[in-house]
Order: structure tokens, then sequence, then C-alpha cells
């Protein structure tokens, strides 16, 4: 008899556990809203655990499913998330009622990861005062102000170039523009000179590996802040990047002092965070604390490591793949970059082929597929019934509307004609979206491109890169990363061409 009450109790149990799982995954339907089938405990997004499709991938899948539906529902975990297909939905979203989905949604853990401060991630309360104090040092003026910054680190690069030709070996591309995003960021940011292209042990490199190294323990942080974020609380201190933190709230710190005591100046993001910390009155309601600072500043390493040079190194690899248009490119630069001459900011913003091959880069290779923010509080989607609460995650599918051969036809083919002002104006703003749109988009996407496109032109003025035997054609994303990174590490031939 104790045999079947205990495998009675034991069916129970399991029926109620599953009876739980799938009333939750029962929240779209319940409102009318169709969605892809969610899987037991992951829903529709998999985990860093248990790769399988990369999210770029996943997104398209949803996208082209669901693509004539204003809105559709997936699940992240048993969290349910509301993708918004509607273009004008879109830009309700971001643009007209704004003030709804300022958030994110990014959890922040301020004592375990006091890096994640920064404008990319923060609330609205510490981003909404912030984010127009750190916006000035990303005007025209201040990018003329920092662009002789950037020339210094491309004529580093272009020293380094000879040597990687003349050995007539396949060149990692990602390494060679991680040291020269490095260097950029560096001084631009930070106010130093990190000599990446020329250091292979340089300490700012060796923290961009440790940021983008993919352990055991990098992995169960990341699911469990995803999944279990109470969970996270409690042990998260055993899992955090101590040496990345104490490094760069130290650099910064004694970076401040020094300038300070010696009365040094220049245009970089470390002496308008000294002007922040000299006048806190000006930023009501935030702690301007070592942490929070230096996150501000952290977050364009980050950001040059990652994103923009992926973003180089994915324009060399359709470049070695398109020689015509990599001639043509080559030629622009030619015509804007005389011999001889140190390239300056009106010379970038007269490349206007480098800018349509720039901005079809990001079409086929958005560093975010996705794009989220949170209802802060209950919304109804105009010409709908449906009424979100509070708190609700909004998903944008980039990478969807990236990829739509309805807006963009043929979209595999690496065409920069389709950025043309005439082809731009017929389409809908919010079809391209790789920096965001609105009062949230990138803060740094005017950096991003202008010392992208320094790079590019350095590189491409005296060499031209082919594909080789090690080049991975065709591309393969990672399935581990949530940005769209390729799966290995993308292998060009560089050689020199004549003037």
């Amino acid at each position: 008899m104790d045999y079947y009450q205990l495998l009675f109790a034991v069916g129970a149990i399991f029926l109620a556990v599953y009876y739980y799982y799938t009333s939750v995954y029962n929240y779209w339907k319940n409102r009318g809203i169709p969605g892809p089938k969610p899987s037991m405990l992951t829903g529709n997004i998999m985990g860093p655990l248990t790769p399988k499709t990369c999210l770029a991938t996943a997104v398209k899948k949803w996208y082209d499913e669901f693509k004539n539906e204003p809105l559709f529902g997936i699940y992240e975990g048993q969290t349910p998330v509301l993708v918004v297909n509607d273009l004008e939905l879109v830009r309700d979203v971001f643009i007209r009622d704004f003030s709804v989905f300022m958030d994110r949604g990014t959890k922040i853990f301020d004592k375990i990861e006091p890096l994640t401060q920064h404008l990319a991630f923060l609330e609205p309360k510490r981003w909404k005062p912030l984010r127009p104090k750190l916006s000035p040092v990303f005007t025209s003026g201040k990018m003329k102000e920092m662009f002789p910054l950037i020339a210094e680190c491309a004529g580093n690069l272009e020293n380094l170039l000879d040597k990687v030709a003349s050995s007539e070996e396949p060149v990692n591309c990602r390494d060679m523009t991680v040291k020269f995003t490095i260097d950029v960021i560096g001084s631009c940011a930070f106010g130093i000179n990190t000599n990446a292209l020329a250091d292979e042990n340089n300490e700012f490199q060796a923290m961009g590996k440790k940021l983008s190294d993919s352990s055991l323990k990098q992995i169960v942080r990341e699911s469990c802040k995803q999944y279990a974020p109470s969970l996270f609380k409690l042990i998260g201190g055993y899992l955090r990047t101590k040496e990345i933190d104490d490094f760069f709230i130290d650099l910064v710190r004694d970076t401040m002092n020094y300038r300070e005591e010696h009365n040094v100046f220049r245009p970089d993001i470390i002496h308008l965070l000294m002007e922040l910390k000299k006048h806190p009155e000006k930023i009501e309601n935030i702690e301007l604390t070592d942490s929070l600072l230096t996150a501000q500043a952290f977050v364009f390493f980050a950001a040059g490591f990652h994103t923009s040079s992926l973003t180089m190194g994915h324009v060399l690899y359709e470049l070695a793949q398109h020689q015509d248009i990599q001639d043509k490119v080559r030629q622009e630069i030619r015509n804007v970059h005389k011999s001889g001459e140190t390239l300056n900011y009106e010379d970038v913003k007269e490349m206007k082929y480098m800018e349509k091959v720039f901005n079809e880069t990001l079409r086929k290779y958005p560093i975010a597929p996705r794009l989220t923010r949170v209802a802060m509080e209950d919304y109804t989607f105009k010409g709908t019934k449906l009424t979100i609460s509070k708190g609700t995650k909004v998903l944008i599918p980039v990478y969807g509307f990236h990829y739509d051969p309805d807006i963009y036809p043929d979209p595999e083919k690496f065409d920069p004609e389709r950025f043309n002002e005439e082809a731009v104006a017929a389409r809908h703003p919010m079809t391209y979206q790789p920096f965001g749109s609105g009062p949230r988009n990138c803060i740094g996407a005017r950096f991003a491109r202008y010392q992208s496109k320094v790079g590019l032109a350095t590189i491409l003025r005296n060499h031209k890169v082919d594909v080789c035997e090690k080049t991975m054609i065709p591309y393969e994303p990672d399935p581990r990363s949530p940005i769209l990174i390729p799966k290995r590490s993308i292998y060009l031939k560089l050689s020199r061409v004549a003037n």
C-alpha cells in the first residue's frame, strides 16, 4: 500500500509541476496573441548553458513565421516577452511613447558587478539625468577635438600593416582590429597610450580577453543572472570578475588624481567624468561613486573591444569577397586621403561610399540581433486590443527586419547601393536598427562610425584583403553568444597594393 501511495504522490507532484509550466506558457494564448511553441523550462530562448541556435538565427526564424502579425509572443525562460513587428508600433516604443519604454530591462547588481552601472544598462532613474551630461562628448565639435587622438592610433596601425603583409601569412582580422580599437579607446576614453598594436602583452588587451572569456564561470554567471536573479544576489560575489573591476576602477581613479595634481587636460571622456565629479550637484539623486564614473568609461572599452572591432572585421570579410566594391572603396579613400597628408575629420565625412559599405555591413551583421524595452506602466498598443501590464518585456526583431526580402530584396547579397539616399528615403526608418532609435539609442554611435572608418581607411588605402584557405565561408555565427559574432576567427590574406 505504501508503494502505491508513494507512486501516487510522485505522480501528483509531476502533474502539478507540469500544469504549472504549461499554464505559464498559456500567457499569450489566453490573450489571443500567436507565437512559436516554447520548450519546457527554457521557453523560446535557449540560455548560455544550452546553446543550439544562435540568437540572431532564432530571431529571424520567429520573424519569418509571424511577420504578417503586428505582435507575437515568446518566452524567455518562463517570462512572457512581446515581439513587435509592426513598424509604426516599433516607432511608438522607441520614440512616440518613449516615456513608457525608457527601461531596457537589464538587471543590474551594483555591488557584485559595479561596472555594469553604465548608460547602456542603467535603470531610467539614473539614466535620465546622466545621459545629457555625457552626450556632449560625442557632438561633432568634440569628435573634431578627439580626432587627432584617433589619427595617431591609425598611424600605429599603418606601421603594423606592412609587417603583416610581408609575412604572407593569413591574418586574423579580428585580432588586428581589436588592437586598433583598444588603442583608440585607451586614448580617447582613458587618456592612456595602451600600445596594443605593438605590445602583445599589454594589460588592456589582457582585460579584453578576460571580458570575452567563455569559461564555465562566465556561463554560470550569465545563466544565474538571467534565470535565477535572487540566487545571483546570494552567490554572485563568488562569480564576479574582480580583476577586471579593480583594474578599471583603479585606472580611472589614478588617472583623475594625476591630471588633477599636474593640471593635465585632454579632450576625452576622463575629462568629462572629472567635471561631473567636481560638480555632483548638477546631477540630482545620483551618487557619483568611483565605480559609477568608471562604468561610463568602461562601456566604451567594452563596445570598442566587441562591436567596433567586430564591425571592422565584418567589413573586411565582405570586401575580401567583393573585390569590385573593395576597389571602389580604395579609390574613394585615395581621392580623399592624399598621399603624405594626415587624415582629418572632414576627410572621413567625405567618404560617402565608405559610409554605404559600413551601413550595409551593419545591416548584414547587426551586433545586437534584437533590442529590448520594458513597459514602465500598463500600455495599450495603438490599433489593437492588447494591453500589456507594467514590467512586460518588449522585443524588437532587428535581425528579422534586416533580412526581410520585402524590405531588403535578396538580403543575403552584400549591396552598399541599398543605402543610396533615394533607397533610404523609400524605406521606413524603423527597418534599420544597428544602433537603436529614439532617446535611448547608442550614445557612442558617431564615435563608433568614425573610429571604424578611420581604421578601415588606414588598412585599405595601400593594402588589399583577399580570402584564403583559412577564410570561413560561408559565415557561421557563434551559437553561444547573445551578440552576432563569428563562430571561428575570420582569417584573410593582406597584401600591399601599388600607389
